[in-house]
Protein backbone atom coordinates (compact mmCIF):
# COMPACT_ATOMS: atom_id res chain seq x y z
CA UNK A 1 0.00 0.00 0.00
CA UNK A 2 1.42 3.36 -1.18
CA UNK A 3 2.39 5.71 2.13
CA UNK A 4 -0.15 7.81 2.84
CA UNK A 5 0.94 11.48 2.95
CA UNK A 6 -1.61 14.69 3.67
CA UNK A 7 -0.67 18.15 3.49
CA UNK A 8 -2.21 21.30 5.17
CA UNK A 9 -1.64 24.37 2.72
CA UNK A 10 -2.80 27.50 4.02
CA UNK A 11 -1.96 31.06 2.76
CA UNK A 12 -0.08 33.35 4.70
CA UNK A 13 -3.13 36.28 4.83
CA UNK A 14 -2.83 36.63 8.70
CA UNK A 15 -4.00 34.91 11.94
CA UNK A 16 -4.45 31.24 10.92
CA UNK A 17 -7.97 30.56 11.14
CA UNK A 18 -10.03 27.37 13.87
CA UNK A 19 -11.72 26.15 10.61
CA UNK A 20 -7.95 26.28 8.60
CA UNK A 21 -6.53 24.84 12.20
CA UNK A 22 -9.23 22.25 12.40
CA UNK A 23 -8.15 21.01 9.00
CA UNK A 24 -4.79 20.93 9.35
CA UNK A 25 -5.60 19.22 12.84
CA UNK A 26 -7.72 16.36 10.60
CA UNK A 27 -4.58 16.17 8.10
CA UNK A 28 -2.23 15.69 10.92
CA UNK A 29 -4.40 12.95 12.27
CA UNK A 30 -5.28 11.19 9.17
CA UNK A 31 -1.23 10.75 8.38
CA UNK A 32 -0.28 10.20 12.07
CA UNK A 33 -3.03 7.32 11.86
CA UNK A 34 -1.85 5.14 8.77
CA UNK A 35 1.72 6.25 9.69
CA UNK A 36 2.49 8.47 7.15
CA UNK A 37 3.76 11.38 6.41
CA UNK A 38 2.00 15.48 7.14
CA UNK A 39 3.22 18.39 4.83
CA UNK A 40 3.08 22.12 5.24
CA UNK A 41 2.98 23.90 2.13
CA UNK A 42 2.77 27.66 2.07
CA UNK A 43 0.44 28.63 -0.97
CA UNK A 44 1.53 32.36 -1.22
CA UNK A 45 0.68 32.73 -5.24
CA UNK A 46 -1.95 35.80 -4.28
CA UNK A 47 0.70 38.26 -3.10
CA UNK A 48 -2.06 41.24 -3.04
CA UNK A 49 -3.39 39.58 0.28
CA UNK A 50 0.27 38.27 1.71
CA UNK A 51 0.67 39.70 5.40
CA UNK A 52 4.25 40.47 6.29
CA UNK A 53 5.13 38.02 9.15
CA UNK A 54 2.11 35.74 8.54
CA UNK A 55 4.13 32.92 7.45
CA UNK A 56 6.11 32.58 10.54
CA UNK A 57 3.21 32.76 12.56
CA UNK A 58 1.97 29.65 10.90
CA UNK A 59 4.90 28.14 12.03
CA UNK A 60 4.96 29.23 15.54
CA UNK A 61 0.78 27.99 16.15
CA UNK A 62 1.62 24.33 14.39
CA UNK A 63 4.67 24.04 16.59
CA UNK A 64 2.53 25.29 19.53
CA UNK A 65 -0.51 22.78 18.69
CA UNK A 66 2.08 19.70 18.58
CA UNK A 67 0.79 19.29 14.79
CA UNK A 68 4.44 19.05 13.82
CA UNK A 69 5.09 18.53 9.85
CA UNK A 70 7.32 16.06 8.59
CA UNK A 71 8.55 18.32 5.63
CA UNK A 72 7.97 22.30 5.16
CA UNK A 73 9.78 25.29 4.30
CA UNK A 74 11.73 25.54 7.41
CA UNK A 75 12.07 21.78 8.54
CA UNK A 76 12.71 21.29 4.92
CA UNK A 77 12.19 17.66 2.82
CA UNK A 78 12.56 16.09 0.01
CA UNK A 79 10.00 17.53 -2.45
CA UNK A 80 10.33 21.15 -1.79
CA UNK A 81 10.92 23.57 -2.13
CA UNK A 82 7.45 24.09 0.05
CA UNK A 83 6.74 27.70 -0.52
CA UNK A 84 4.70 28.46 -4.02
CA UNK A 85 6.07 31.95 -4.88
CA UNK A 86 9.64 29.76 -5.11
CA UNK A 87 7.91 27.28 -7.20
CA UNK A 88 7.13 29.45 -10.53
CA UNK A 89 9.66 27.52 -12.67
CA UNK A 90 7.99 24.40 -11.97
CA UNK A 91 4.31 25.28 -12.98
CA UNK A 92 5.59 27.16 -15.83
CA UNK A 93 6.62 23.72 -17.41
CA UNK A 94 3.49 22.29 -16.79
CA UNK A 95 1.66 25.09 -18.24
CA UNK A 96 3.08 24.62 -21.49
CA UNK A 97 2.70 21.03 -21.39
CA UNK A 98 -0.77 21.70 -21.09
CA UNK A 99 -0.86 24.22 -23.73
CA UNK A 100 0.63 21.96 -26.15
CA UNK A 101 -1.56 19.09 -25.50
CA UNK A 102 -4.97 21.53 -25.85
CA UNK A 103 -5.24 21.04 -22.30
CA UNK A 104 -5.44 25.18 -21.89
CA UNK A 105 -4.84 27.96 -23.81
CA UNK A 106 -3.39 31.72 -23.92
CA UNK A 107 -6.41 34.30 -23.58
CA UNK A 108 -5.36 37.85 -24.41
CA UNK A 109 -8.85 39.36 -23.10
CA UNK A 110 -8.17 42.71 -21.30
CA UNK A 111 -10.19 43.54 -17.70
CA UNK A 112 -12.10 46.03 -19.56
CA UNK A 113 -13.14 44.05 -22.05
CA UNK A 114 -14.34 41.41 -19.28
CA UNK A 115 -15.90 44.03 -17.41
CA UNK A 116 -17.94 45.01 -20.37
CA UNK A 117 -19.22 41.33 -21.06
CA UNK A 118 -19.85 40.93 -17.35
CA UNK A 119 -21.77 44.40 -17.12
CA UNK A 120 -23.55 43.11 -20.22
CA UNK A 121 -24.85 39.32 -18.79
CA UNK A 122 -25.95 40.90 -15.29
CA UNK A 123 -27.85 43.63 -17.40
CA UNK A 124 -29.62 40.53 -19.31
CA UNK A 125 -29.84 38.83 -15.92
CA UNK A 126 -27.50 36.31 -16.41
CA UNK A 127 -24.02 35.44 -14.80
CA UNK A 128 -21.25 35.87 -16.35
CA UNK A 129 -19.10 33.10 -17.37
CA UNK A 130 -16.05 33.37 -19.68
CA UNK A 131 -17.00 32.36 -22.83
CA UNK A 132 -13.95 30.85 -24.47
CA UNK A 133 -13.52 34.18 -26.74
CA UNK A 134 -9.77 33.12 -26.85
CA UNK A 135 -9.52 29.34 -27.34
CA UNK A 136 -10.19 29.48 -30.93
CA UNK A 137 -7.02 31.61 -31.81
CA UNK A 138 -4.89 29.44 -33.61
CA UNK A 139 -1.93 28.30 -31.35
CA UNK A 140 1.11 29.65 -33.11
CA UNK A 141 -0.75 33.04 -33.47
CA UNK A 142 -1.48 33.20 -30.10
CA UNK A 143 2.15 32.33 -29.23
CA UNK A 144 3.83 35.09 -31.66
CA UNK A 145 1.36 37.96 -29.79
CA UNK A 146 2.88 36.06 -26.70
CA UNK A 147 6.68 36.84 -28.12
CA UNK A 148 5.43 40.20 -29.28
CA UNK A 149 5.02 41.06 -25.36
CA UNK A 150 1.08 41.18 -25.46
CA UNK A 151 -0.32 40.22 -21.95
CA UNK A 152 -1.94 37.31 -21.55
CA UNK A 153 -2.94 34.87 -18.91
CA UNK A 154 -3.41 30.96 -19.25
CA UNK A 155 -7.24 29.45 -18.95
CA UNK A 156 -8.46 25.98 -18.44
CA UNK A 157 -9.45 24.34 -21.18
CA UNK A 158 -12.58 22.45 -20.49
CA UNK A 159 -14.08 19.60 -22.71
CA UNK A 160 -17.69 20.50 -24.45
CA UNK A 161 -19.99 17.43 -23.53
CA UNK A 162 -19.64 14.50 -20.52
CA UNK A 163 -19.48 14.75 -17.10
CA UNK A 164 -17.07 15.64 -14.30
CA UNK A 165 -17.03 13.44 -11.12
CA UNK A 166 -14.88 12.14 -8.62
CA UNK A 167 -15.63 10.17 -5.09
CA UNK A 168 -15.23 12.00 -2.02
CA UNK A 169 -14.53 9.81 1.72
CA UNK A 170 -17.41 12.11 3.66
CA UNK A 171 -19.79 13.44 0.49
CA UNK A 172 -19.35 10.31 -1.37
CA UNK A 173 -19.59 10.36 -5.48
CA UNK A 174 -20.28 13.90 -7.51
CA UNK A 175 -20.82 14.42 -11.07
CA UNK A 176 -21.14 17.87 -12.78
CA UNK A 177 -21.79 18.53 -16.75
CA UNK A 178 -19.00 20.00 -17.98
CA UNK A 179 -20.64 22.79 -19.60
CA UNK A 180 -21.53 24.01 -15.88
CA UNK A 181 -17.88 24.87 -16.06
CA UNK A 182 -15.76 27.89 -16.45
CA UNK A 183 -13.24 28.14 -18.01
CA UNK A 184 -10.75 29.40 -15.07
CA UNK A 185 -7.47 30.91 -15.14
CA UNK A 186 -4.39 28.86 -14.53
CA UNK A 187 -1.61 31.12 -14.67
CA UNK A 188 -2.00 35.16 -14.15
CA UNK A 189 -0.39 38.15 -16.24
CA UNK A 190 1.96 38.41 -13.52
CA UNK A 191 3.68 34.64 -14.17
CA UNK A 192 2.30 33.46 -11.46
CA UNK A 193 -0.17 30.52 -11.03
CA UNK A 194 -3.55 30.30 -9.60
CA UNK A 195 -4.05 28.07 -6.72
CA UNK A 196 -6.56 26.45 -9.21
CA UNK A 197 -3.51 25.06 -10.73
CA UNK A 198 -0.78 25.52 -8.36
CA UNK A 199 -2.15 23.44 -5.94
CA UNK A 200 -2.86 20.52 -8.43
CA UNK A 201 0.82 20.31 -9.62
CA UNK A 202 2.11 20.50 -6.05
CA UNK A 203 -0.14 17.80 -4.74
CA UNK A 204 1.10 15.63 -7.68
CA UNK A 205 4.74 16.38 -7.39
CA UNK A 206 4.73 16.09 -3.48
CA UNK A 207 3.07 12.79 -3.71
CA UNK A 208 0.23 13.61 -1.77
CA UNK A 209 -2.64 10.88 -0.96
CA UNK A 210 -5.26 12.11 0.58
CA UNK A 211 -6.76 15.91 -0.44
CA UNK A 212 -8.03 17.21 3.03
CA UNK A 213 -9.57 20.60 2.75
CA UNK A 214 -12.79 22.65 2.92
CA UNK A 215 -16.30 21.82 1.35
CA UNK A 216 -15.77 24.83 -0.78
CA UNK A 217 -13.22 23.57 -3.08
CA UNK A 218 -16.07 20.55 -3.75
CA UNK A 219 -17.75 22.87 -6.77
CA UNK A 220 -13.78 23.04 -8.20
CA UNK A 221 -12.66 19.83 -7.56
CA UNK A 222 -14.05 18.51 -11.10
CA UNK A 223 -11.84 21.13 -12.82
CA UNK A 224 -8.84 19.91 -11.31
CA UNK A 225 -9.55 16.10 -11.83
CA UNK A 226 -9.79 17.58 -15.40
CA UNK A 227 -6.10 18.76 -15.43
CA UNK A 228 -4.96 15.52 -13.39
CA UNK A 229 -6.51 13.59 -16.67
CA UNK A 230 -5.01 16.17 -19.08
CA UNK A 231 -1.66 16.02 -17.60
CA UNK A 232 -1.85 12.00 -17.22
CA UNK A 233 -1.46 12.34 -13.44
CA UNK A 234 -3.10 9.97 -10.85
CA UNK A 235 -5.92 11.67 -9.49
CA UNK A 236 -5.49 11.76 -5.40
CA UNK A 237 -8.47 10.70 -2.56
CA UNK A 238 -10.97 13.75 -1.48
CA UNK A 239 -12.24 14.46 1.82
CA UNK A 240 -13.57 17.62 2.11
CA UNK A 241 -14.86 19.27 5.33
CA UNK A 242 -18.11 20.99 5.89
CA UNK A 243 -17.69 24.53 7.56
CA UNK A 244 -17.48 25.95 11.24
CA UNK A 245 -19.95 28.36 12.30
CA UNK A 246 -20.38 30.39 15.42
CA UNK A 247 -24.22 29.01 14.65
CA UNK A 248 -26.49 27.88 12.19
CA UNK A 249 -26.69 31.22 10.39
CA UNK A 250 -23.12 32.49 10.78
CA UNK A 251 -19.30 32.01 9.88
CA UNK A 252 -16.76 33.02 12.72
CA UNK A 253 -15.86 35.96 11.99
CA UNK A 254 -12.64 38.42 13.47
CA UNK A 255 -15.18 41.01 13.94
CA UNK A 256 -16.77 38.98 16.67
CA UNK A 257 -13.33 38.04 18.43
CA UNK A 258 -13.55 34.60 17.47
CA UNK A 259 -11.96 33.58 13.86
CA UNK A 260 -8.59 32.61 15.21
CA UNK A 261 -6.61 30.12 16.65
CA UNK A 262 -4.32 33.52 18.16
CA UNK A 263 -8.00 34.82 19.37
CA UNK A 264 -8.96 32.32 21.61
CA UNK A 265 -5.00 32.14 22.91
CA UNK A 266 -5.31 35.66 24.00
CA UNK A 267 -8.64 34.95 25.78
CA UNK A 268 -6.77 33.15 28.10
CA UNK A 269 -7.72 29.01 26.24
CA UNK A 270 -5.03 26.27 26.53
CA UNK A 271 -3.83 25.22 23.14
CA UNK A 272 -4.51 21.76 24.02
CA UNK A 273 -8.04 22.44 25.39
CA UNK A 274 -8.79 24.43 21.94
CA UNK A 275 -6.94 21.74 19.53
CA UNK A 276 -8.90 18.86 21.72
CA UNK A 277 -12.10 21.44 21.16
CA UNK A 278 -12.18 21.76 17.53
CA UNK A 279 -11.46 17.85 16.75
CA UNK A 280 -15.15 17.31 17.90
CA UNK A 281 -16.45 20.09 15.80
CA UNK A 282 -17.91 18.07 13.37
CA UNK A 283 -16.20 14.82 14.08
CA UNK A 284 -17.93 12.34 16.34
CA UNK A 285 -15.37 9.78 18.03
CA UNK A 286 -18.50 7.23 18.32
CA UNK A 287 -17.89 7.04 22.42
CA UNK A 288 -18.78 9.83 24.86
CA UNK A 289 -15.76 10.21 25.24
CA UNK A 290 -14.62 14.56 25.30
CA UNK A 291 -11.68 14.96 26.81
CA UNK A 292 -8.42 13.17 24.30
CA UNK A 293 -5.01 13.93 24.25
CA UNK A 294 -3.52 13.84 20.83
CA UNK A 295 -2.48 10.52 21.23
CA UNK A 296 -5.95 9.33 22.29
CA UNK A 297 -6.95 11.08 18.95
CA UNK A 298 -4.90 9.48 16.38
CA UNK A 299 -6.40 6.16 17.70
CA UNK A 300 -10.07 7.40 17.77
CA UNK A 301 -9.78 9.68 14.42
CA UNK A 302 -11.89 7.51 11.32
CA UNK A 303 -13.03 9.70 8.36
CA UNK A 304 -16.43 7.77 9.15
CA UNK A 305 -16.94 10.50 11.83
CA UNK A 306 -16.57 13.45 9.65
CA UNK A 307 -19.98 15.10 9.31
CA UNK A 308 -21.19 16.26 6.19
CA UNK A 309 -23.26 18.88 8.35
CA UNK A 310 -21.44 22.44 9.75
CA UNK A 311 -20.12 22.66 12.88
CA UNK A 312 -21.06 24.66 15.40
CA UNK A 313 -18.47 26.72 17.39
CA UNK A 314 -19.88 26.50 20.57
CA UNK A 315 -17.48 28.73 22.62
CA UNK A 316 -19.24 27.82 26.01
CA UNK A 317 -18.33 24.21 25.40
CA UNK A 318 -14.91 25.66 25.15
CA UNK A 319 -14.85 27.47 27.97
CA UNK A 320 -16.22 24.03 30.09
CA UNK A 321 -13.38 22.19 28.48
CA UNK A 322 -10.98 24.44 28.88
CA UNK A 323 -11.58 24.52 32.68
CA UNK A 324 -11.70 20.95 32.72
CA UNK A 325 -8.08 21.30 31.69
CA UNK A 326 -7.08 23.84 33.89
CA UNK A 327 -8.61 21.73 36.85
CA UNK A 328 -5.47 18.88 35.92
CA UNK A 329 -2.79 20.98 35.58
CA UNK A 330 0.02 21.10 38.17
CA UNK A 331 1.12 23.81 40.06
CA UNK A 332 4.23 24.66 37.68
CA UNK A 333 2.51 24.41 34.30
CA UNK A 334 -0.57 26.48 36.03
CA UNK A 335 1.81 29.34 37.20
CA UNK A 336 3.45 29.20 34.09
CA UNK A 337 0.46 30.18 32.30
CA UNK A 338 -0.70 32.08 34.77
CA UNK A 339 2.28 34.25 35.75
CA UNK A 340 1.67 36.92 32.71
CA UNK A 341 -2.49 37.71 34.38
CA UNK A 342 -0.60 37.91 37.72
CA UNK A 343 1.47 40.45 36.70
CA UNK A 344 -0.48 42.65 35.03
CA UNK A 345 -1.88 43.09 38.64
CA UNK A 346 1.38 42.43 41.22
CA UNK A 347 5.12 43.34 41.24
CA UNK A 348 7.27 40.03 40.65
CA UNK A 349 7.89 39.38 43.94
CA UNK A 350 4.48 39.87 45.69
CA UNK A 351 3.36 36.98 43.49
CA UNK A 352 3.18 33.96 46.09
CA UNK A 353 2.38 31.00 43.48
CA UNK A 354 1.33 28.48 45.92
CA UNK A 355 -1.33 30.28 47.76
CA UNK A 356 -3.02 31.92 43.83
CA UNK A 357 -2.53 28.39 42.47
CA UNK A 358 -4.27 26.68 45.05
CA UNK A 359 -7.04 29.49 45.43
CA UNK A 360 -7.58 30.17 41.69
CA UNK A 361 -7.21 27.10 39.88
CA UNK A 362 -10.82 25.15 41.08
CA UNK A 363 -11.90 28.40 40.15
CA UNK A 364 -11.05 29.40 36.96
CA UNK A 365 -12.32 29.06 32.92
CA UNK A 366 -9.51 30.90 31.24
CA UNK A 367 -6.49 32.56 32.31
CA UNK A 368 -8.18 36.25 31.41
CA UNK A 369 -10.20 35.91 34.70
CA UNK A 370 -7.20 35.95 36.62
CA UNK A 371 -6.64 40.20 36.67
CA UNK A 372 -10.20 40.89 37.89
CA UNK A 373 -10.16 38.01 40.53
CA UNK A 374 -7.12 39.20 42.51
CA UNK A 375 -7.53 43.13 41.59
CA UNK A 376 -8.46 43.30 45.11
CA UNK A 377 -4.38 42.75 46.13
CA UNK A 378 -3.70 45.66 43.87
CA UNK A 379 -6.25 48.10 45.87
CA UNK A 380 -9.20 47.78 47.84
CA UNK A 381 -11.83 48.79 45.92
CA UNK A 382 -14.78 51.43 47.72
CA UNK A 383 -17.49 49.17 49.26
CA UNK A 384 -20.83 49.65 51.00
CA UNK A 385 -21.11 48.60 54.47
CA UNK A 386 -23.76 46.32 53.15
CA UNK A 387 -21.36 43.75 52.05
CA UNK A 388 -21.55 42.68 55.91
CA UNK A 389 -24.72 41.80 55.97
CA UNK A 390 -24.94 37.88 55.13
CA UNK A 391 -28.11 36.18 56.68
CA UNK A 392 -26.52 32.63 56.64
CA UNK A 393 -23.10 33.85 58.36
CA UNK A 394 -25.60 35.95 60.48
CA UNK A 395 -23.65 39.10 60.49
CA UNK A 396 -24.53 42.16 59.70
CA UNK A 397 -22.55 45.76 60.70
CA UNK A 398 -22.66 45.60 64.57
CA UNK A 399 -21.68 41.97 64.30
CA UNK A 400 -19.08 42.90 61.60
CA UNK A 401 -17.70 46.36 63.97
CA UNK A 402 -16.97 43.50 67.13
CA UNK A 403 -15.44 41.48 64.23
CA UNK A 404 -13.31 43.28 62.70
CA UNK A 405 -11.93 44.98 65.83
CA UNK A 406 -11.30 42.30 67.55
CA UNK A 407 -9.26 40.25 64.91
CA UNK A 408 -7.65 43.22 64.42
CA UNK A 409 -6.44 43.16 67.12
CA UNK A 410 -5.39 39.71 67.66
CA UNK A 411 -3.48 39.94 63.95
CA UNK A 412 -1.76 42.72 65.42
CA UNK A 413 0.01 40.67 68.05
CA UNK A 414 1.40 38.03 65.59
CA UNK A 415 5.05 37.94 64.93
CA UNK A 416 4.52 35.23 62.63
CA UNK A 417 2.23 35.71 59.25
CA UNK A 418 1.62 32.57 57.56
CA UNK A 419 -1.62 30.80 57.03
CA UNK A 420 -1.48 28.53 59.94
CA UNK A 421 -0.70 31.43 62.04
CA UNK A 422 -3.61 34.16 60.65
CA UNK A 423 -5.80 30.99 60.87
CA UNK A 424 -5.28 30.09 64.27
CA UNK A 425 -5.39 33.84 65.19
CA UNK A 426 -9.28 34.46 63.82
CA UNK A 427 -10.08 31.19 65.47
CA UNK A 428 -9.02 31.84 68.77
CA UNK A 429 -10.71 35.20 68.20
CA UNK A 430 -14.07 33.61 67.59
CA UNK A 431 -13.63 31.24 70.46
CA UNK A 432 -12.92 34.39 73.02
CA UNK A 433 -15.90 36.27 71.51
CA UNK A 434 -18.40 33.59 71.92
CA UNK A 435 -19.16 34.05 68.24
CA UNK A 436 -19.11 31.39 65.10
CA UNK A 437 -16.29 31.09 62.99
CA UNK A 438 -18.35 32.50 60.00
CA UNK A 439 -19.20 35.73 62.32
CA UNK A 440 -15.39 36.39 62.54
CA UNK A 441 -14.27 35.60 58.44
CA UNK A 442 -16.93 36.93 56.68
CA UNK A 443 -16.31 40.63 58.15
CA UNK A 444 -12.79 40.13 57.88
CA UNK A 445 -12.52 39.54 54.33
CA UNK A 446 -15.00 41.52 53.36
CA UNK A 447 -13.02 44.44 55.30
CA UNK A 448 -9.67 43.03 53.44
CA UNK A 449 -10.57 42.86 50.07
CA UNK A 450 -13.61 45.24 49.60
CA UNK A 451 -15.37 42.69 47.54
CA UNK A 452 -17.99 39.90 47.91
CA UNK A 453 -16.69 37.10 45.98
CA UNK A 454 -13.05 36.58 46.04
CA UNK A 455 -10.79 33.28 45.26
CA UNK A 456 -10.00 31.84 48.79
CA UNK A 457 -11.04 33.26 51.97
CA UNK A 458 -9.87 35.43 54.47
CA UNK A 459 -6.95 33.83 55.51
CA UNK A 460 -6.00 33.62 52.07
CA UNK A 461 -6.57 36.96 51.40
CA UNK A 462 -4.70 38.40 54.18
CA UNK A 463 -1.54 36.01 53.58
CA UNK A 464 -1.56 37.32 49.68
CA UNK A 465 -1.72 40.96 51.06
CA UNK A 466 0.90 40.54 53.53
CA UNK A 467 0.64 42.15 57.40
CA UNK A 468 1.26 45.50 56.93
CA UNK A 469 -1.64 45.86 54.06
CA UNK A 470 -3.46 43.51 55.72
CA UNK A 471 -3.71 45.61 59.10
CA UNK A 472 -3.88 49.25 57.26
CA UNK A 473 -7.44 47.71 55.50
CA UNK A 474 -8.65 46.87 58.75
CA UNK A 475 -7.70 50.06 60.01
CA UNK A 476 -9.73 51.39 57.07
CA UNK A 477 -12.74 49.23 57.64
CA UNK A 478 -12.69 49.71 61.82
CA UNK A 479 -12.94 53.72 60.83
CA UNK A 480 -15.79 52.94 58.23
CA UNK A 481 -17.79 51.00 60.37
CA UNK A 482 -18.10 53.41 63.07
CA UNK A 483 -19.22 56.11 60.97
Amino acid sequence: MKQVRTRFAPSPTGYLHIGGLRTALYAWLYAKKYDGKFILRIEDTDQERFVEGATELIYRTMRETGLMYDEGPDVGGDYGPYIQSERRDTYQQYIDQLIESGGAYYCFCTKEELQQRREAAEKDGGAFRYDGKCKHIPLEEAKRRVAAGEPYVVRQCIPQTGEAGFDDLVFGHISVPVEELEEGILMKSDGLPTYNFANVVDDHLMGITHVIRGMEYLSSTPKYNLLYEALGWEVPTYIHLAPVMRDAQHKLSKRHGDASYEDFINKGYLKDAIINYIALVGWNPGTDQEIFTLDELIDAFDVKGISKSPGIFDVQKLTWMNAEYIRKMDEAAFTQAAMPYYQQILQPDAVQCNILYRVLQPRLEVFTQIPEKIAFLKELPAYDNALYVHKKMKTDEAVARKAVGASYEALKKLTQWTEQSVHDALMQTAQENEMKNGQIFWPVRVAVTGTEVTPGGAIEAAVLLGREETLRRMEHAMAQLAE
